[in-house]
């Protein structure tokens, strides 16, 4: 089902925006930035995040005023020139602003959670937001997290191999796009290889 609406908010990558589950448990979601540079005043240009239930949101961002460094070798990694930017993204409050409501209470994951904590912090600053109103973590912890509730007990060799054989199956199926819907995709593939792998180790004790 594709959802369209007036404002234009939603990147036209043929998401659905499903909202993710209100009440009950904090739902696993991965999330991931793309960025104009990777210099001190680099900002947002993407942000894509996807959730164990199925939700997923991507949304181009358009700059803030003050936004202005740009990088042509970012450019060239994830190939969303500005002039697209500036003619289709979301404004960056409302991008912010749909962040806090989607993603508050939930139990959020990055691959860079440096980087992208980076331009979390000031997306939400420029939409006059708290700037730790949403956190990130390493997707790794909820990598070990997986195996530890699958796999009771197990040691910090078995917990390191199943990582590696897991990351090196998705990495040998599919190359990173470094767009940020994409690779938040791929962050929660990975995640269920993971568990999948551990599913199997615990199978293989009985």
């Amino acid at each position: 089902m594709e959802c369209r609406r007036a404002a234009r908010p939603f990147v036209s990558r043929g998401v659905c925006c499903k909202r993710l589950k209100e009440g009950g448990r904090p739902v696993i979601i991965f999330v991931d930035f793309e960025a104009s540079s990777l210099g001190k005043h680099g900002f947002p240009v993407e942000v894509g995040w996807a959730a164990e239930d199925g939700t997923e949101e991507g949304y181009l961002i358009r700059p803030a005023p003050d936004w202005q460094e740009w990088s042509a070798e970012a450019e060239q990694v994830h190939g969303i020139p500005l002039e697209r930017l500036m003619r289709e993204g979301s404004p960056h409050e409302v991008v912010a602003q749909r962040m806090v409501e989607a993603l508050t209470g939930h139990d959020l994951y990055a691959s860079a959670p440096s980087w992208d904590g980076q331009w979390l912090s000031r997306l939400l600053r420029a939409a006059g937001l708290p700037r730790h109103a949403l956190r990130l973590r390493d997707t790794e912890e909820a990598q070990r997290q997986a195996v530890q509730a699958v796999l009771e007990g197990a040691s910090a060799e078995q917990v390191e191999d199943l990582l590696q054989a897991a990351q090196q199956a998705i990495e040998a199926a599919e190359v990173p796009t470094h767009r940020a819907l994409d690779d938040a995709r791929r962050e929660l593939r990975l995640w269920r290889e993971v568990r999948r792998r551990a599913a199997e180790a615990a199978a293989s004790r009985v």
